[in-house]
This record gives C-alpha cells, sequence and structure tokens, in this order.
C-alpha cells in the first residue's frame, strides 16, 4: 500500500476506466495503480521510471494529469488534447531533459518553466502554468539535497502566498515569479526543518503557516486543477 509523504493529506480519487479510455495505450504509465486512489509516490514512481528510460515523457505527462485532474471531468479530455500536441513525445522530452539529472539547478529549472510556456518550443495544448508546474515537480523535484527545489503553483497556492513570496498575478505566470516562489518555499522550509514541497501542501490546503513540524492531516485530497 502506498503511504503518503509528509505533509500529503490523502490521495487523489479517480476513475480508472474514464481514464483508460480516453487515453492513447501508449501514454498509459506502466503500473500505475487501478485502484482509483492515486498518491504522490505514485506519480514520483513514474518520474524516477522516466529519468531511467523505462518510462516515456507521455507516460509521465499522463500520470502527472491523473494525478492533476483526479476526479473532474473534463480531466481525461483535456490530457488527451495536450498528448495529441506531442504524439511523439519530443517537445516534452526537448523541456524536461535538463530535469534528469542529480540535482537541477535554478537555470534548469527556468529553462525547463520557459520552453514549457513557449509556443515556439514546448508548449503543448491546454498544458498552462498551473499544470506544467505538476509536471516540473515531479519530474525535477531532489528530496534531501536542499536548495531551490521545482513546486505547484496553481490558483489556489498562488492566491495564498503572502506578498514577499514573489507571485504578482493569480495565473499566466512567468519564469522569475515562479522561481521567486520556490526561494520564498526553501527559506521557510529551512526555518522549519521540512521539504520545500511540505510548504506548497500545507498552502494549497489551507494549513499556512506551520507553526512546525509537517502539518499532516487524515482528509482525503482534492483534485489539483486549478
Amino acid at each position: 500500500m502506498t503511504q503518503p509523504m509528509p505533509g500529503e493529506s490523502g490521495p487523489i480519487t479517480i476513475h480508472v476506466d474514464r481514464w483508460r479510455a480516453a487515453l492513447p495505450p501508449d501514454a498509459w504509465p506502466d503500473g500505475f495503480p487501478v485502484t482509483g486512489q492515486v498518491w504522490r509516490r505514485d506519480v514520483f514512481a513514474v518520474a524516477e521510471a522516466w529519468r531511467v528510460g523505462e518510462a516515456s515523457p507521455r507516460q509521465l505527462l499522463s500520470a502527472v494529469l491523473v494525478w492533476g485532474y483526479g476526479p473532474i471531468g473534463y480531466g481525461p479530455w483535456r490530457t488527451a488534447r495536450s498528448l495529441e500536441g506531442d504524439p511523439d513525445g519530443k517537445r516534452l522530452a526537448y523541456a524536461l531533459e535538463d530535469l534528469r539529472a542529480p540535482a537541477p539547478d535554478e537555470d534548469a529549472l527556468r529553462i525547463a518553466y520557459q520552453r514549457l510556456r513557449d509556443p515556439k518550443e514546448s508548449r503543448l495544448p491546454r498544458l498552462g502554468p498551473a499544470f506544467f508546474t505538476k509536471l516540473l515537480y515531479f519530474a525535477g523535484y531532489r528530496r534531501g539535497v536542499g536548495g531551490r527545489q521545482p513546486l505547484i503553483l496553481d490558483s489556489v497556492v498562488a492566491r495564498r502566498l503572502p506578498a514577499d513570496a514573489g507571485v504578482r498575478r493569480q495565473s499566466g505566470w512567468v519564469s522569475e515569479e515562479w522561481l521567486a516562489y520556490l526561494g520564498w518555499a526553501v527559506e521557510q522550509a529551512d526555518r522549519r526543518g521540512i521539504e520545500p514541497d511540505e510548504v506548497e501542501m500545507a498552502l494549497f490546503h489551507d494549513r499556512w503557516p506551520l507553526p512546525g513540524g509537517d502539518g499532516q492531516t487524515a482528509r482525503t485530497s482534492p483534485a489539483r486543477a486549478g
């Protein structure tokens, strides 16, 4: 049984048959849960397989978006549209190539973000910053290594960030806003002795600021759309 990560409230619930019917067979991740319960560790497992060449970029994107949309009815349709924009996975591979490193640096994070935002490079249909930062998070996060780590930035997180986090708008963020948020999050995490993604989880679940520890609860997590 998959265990929750520190700060994770619960699994995302999905309708597996609906998702499998909507996505191309080559894009469904090998070994992905068929129970209808998807945890962050399940998506990270696909990311680890991608890093060693055992999963394709399309499989990684599918895993991320299944988790991100969860039970939302239009999720499978939108995910299929994103995949149609990159039928051979080359645009995704180009965007993510520097995130295979043991510890991607700030330049690698910036480049990946900018490529996924630019329609002339790797931008895909129906894949704006709220969702491609989920992809960057799972592809590039390295637990326990310190420094800036890629984190999810969606509308829920954005509206709960303080002004000093450097995010000035509620959507359509540029790379420097995202990087400023990553810098703020790692400072907050270091003060509390936790991982940066625990800061993101606390913001999303409206548990910020954390008084200390990981702030874990036992309730089921909502989908991560938006």
